[in-house]
């Protein structure tokens, strides 16, 4: 029996061995919470980029001491701790837990879980009959009536804020609501990959600051590069455009004839010339009128 059982861990290091060799990347993600239905469920999602698979750590670890071609790899050993579940992928490990977060799924509550956003229930038709649920949502805060033999909620009400421990009587009202306020879903604990260990808190990446960031950078570099007259790809037309104008208001300005300022060029001189003819009108009109002993 225990040859049978040696044997066996035997096979399953060498298999998590030859998938090791397989990956570029093996990723650690906890499995504290995650329930074995959401644990399927994330599997179908995955498929196509990752293998999920839920190994014990001491397989691992022999598996990492077997690896002698992957520098750094036994680094990830101080990982290893708790139940985990092991991914191992091609996928940049960035890219990996984007595909985890929008693989999460909203899922029932029970007694202590997190709220993962502000949970509301809605007005309404509770669609369950008078008795003691009456008391039972009263007890969570929401207000109720008796309306065509159901009760009925009678406004849109607040029950828990994002981050907020559900209770006990809270998690059994919104189960009966069908209200789903957790989400379940893999977090990653730490990455390998060629040569790297990625700690959890360097994997996260906040999606909107990075792509303000790149905005920001992007218009400081090409406003750098049009003062300075670098031509490139994405500035040329720019560069064109303002030489052009600056050509011409050198032309303009130095009354220089050329199929581009001609039209200009006699624009101005006519609305000079309207000017001068106003100033002289205005000058004439200024001047005295002779008096009777200058005309005789």
């Amino acid at each position: 029996m225990m040859r049978q059982t040696v044997l066996a861990k035997a096979e399953e290091v060498k298999e998590t061995k030859t998938r090791i060799q397989q990956y570029s990347v093996l990723a650690v993600a906890s499995l504290q919470k995650v329930r074995a239905a959401q644990l399927q469920g994330l599997r179908r999602k995955l498929e196509k980029d990752a293998h999920l698979q839920v190994i014990k750590n001491s397989v691992v670890k022999r598996a990492i001491i077997e690896c002698k071609n992957k520098p750094g790899l036994e680094n990830l050993d101080e990982h290893l701790s708790g139940a985990n579940i092991f991914l191992f992928t091609n996928l940049n490990p960035f890219r990996l837990v984007l595909l985890l977060e929008k693989s999460r799924m909203k899922a029932t509550a029970k007694t202590g879980d997190i709220a993962a956003f502000d949970v509301t229930v809605p007005a309404g038709n509770t669609g369950m009959p008078p008795g003691p649920v009456i008391s039972q949502l009263g007890s969570v805060g929401l207000p109720t009536r008796i309306e065509a033999g159901s009760v009925w909620v009678t406004r849109d009400t607040l029950v828990a804020k994002k981050g907020d421990a559900i209770s006990m009587n809270l998690a059994n009202i919104l189960s009966k609501l069908g209200i789903k306020p957790v989400e379940i879903g893999l977090t990653l604990k730490a990455v390998y990959d060629d040569g790297q260990i990625i700690a959890r808190d360097q994997l996260q990446v906040d999606l909107k600051a990075a792509l303000q960031s790149l905005k920001d950078a992007h218009s400081q570099a090409f406003s750098l590069a049009l003062h300075a007259a670098y031509p490139l790809p994405e500035n040329i037309t720019s560069l064109l455009y303002m030489a052009h104008n600056q050509a011409y208001g050198l032309a303009l300005n130095a009354e220089m004839p050329t199929p581009d300022t001609i039209r200009d060029l006699a624009r101005k001189a006519y609305a000079q010339m309207l000017s001068l003819k106003k100033r002289l009108d205005a000058a004439d009109k200024a001047k005295p009128s002779p008096s009777p002993v200058q005309k005789g």
